[in-house]
């Protein structure tokens, strides 16, 4: 006979991971480590949480086996621990937006101008782009940019975006994108690009929805 207590020793196995999930900071630091490889301080900055908090955290995924770690000097650089970690992430998000009626009004308010600048498609972008029809920027930080972009994407971090206004071309349609979904820097970029004439759309799509669709992510 099957040892009943050996069965749910498999369970246990399965809740660490669950467990390592339940808490909205632990998911945010997850979504900002999917974007590449950071250090403990910026994570803490990018989440609004402290060094401490930031890094107590970090540990209960690491615990999980969610992410790992490495030192580069002084500084502790927190990474994916491996891509199925991200399909775990997208599951969440897809499951959540399936099955949570209360997802789309919090999202809603927090995403301000969201149903003002409807998203282009994904297939629309990539025709687009192949066709040279658009102008595809990434407003995300610099760092984020460097260590992983969609393919033909300008690095124009949203602070810089009003001043890159001044020399962007006229001709073409600009796309803005981030960090996927929630993130509302590409909603903010369109915004100040449409207030100085250009014509600009958002993707509604980020690096870590590119490459679970298997299309081509440039480093550097």
């Amino acid at each position: 006979m099957a040892d009943p207590a050996a069965k749910q020793r498999i369970y246990e196995q399965f809740a660490r991971i669950s467990k390592a999930l339940a808490a909205p900071a632990r998911l945010e630091l997850l979504d900002l480590l999917s974007q590449g490889e950071r250090a403990v301080d910026g994570l803490a900055r990018a989440t609004a949480l402290s060094v401490a908090n930031a890094s107590q955290h970090l540990q209960i995924l690491a615990a999980a086996r969610l992410v790992e770690s490495r030192r580069e000097g002084q500084r502790i650089l927190y990474r994916l621990a491996d891509p199925s970690v991200e399909v775990l992430l997208h599951a969440v998000r897809t499951t959540a937006e399936a099955r949570l009626a209360e997802l789309d009004a919090v999202a809603r308010a927090y995403l301000v101008g969201r149903d003002e600048f409807e998203p282009i498609s994904r297939t629309e972008l990539r025709r687009r782009l192949q066709a040279g029809t658009v102008t595809l920027i990434d407003v995300r930080p610099a760092d984020e940019y460097q260590h992983g972009h969609l393919a033909g994407a300008v690095s124009v971090p949203l602070e810089e975006v009003a001043s890159w206004a001044a020399s962007a071309p006229r001709r073409r349609t600009v796309v803005a994108y981030c960090r996927g979904p929630y993130c509302v820097y590409a909603l903010q970029a369109v915004a100040a690009l449409r207030k100085r004439g250009i014509s600009a759309v958002r993707a509604e799509d980020g690096v870590s929805e590119w490459r679970a669709a298997g299309l081509p992510i440039e480093a550097g």
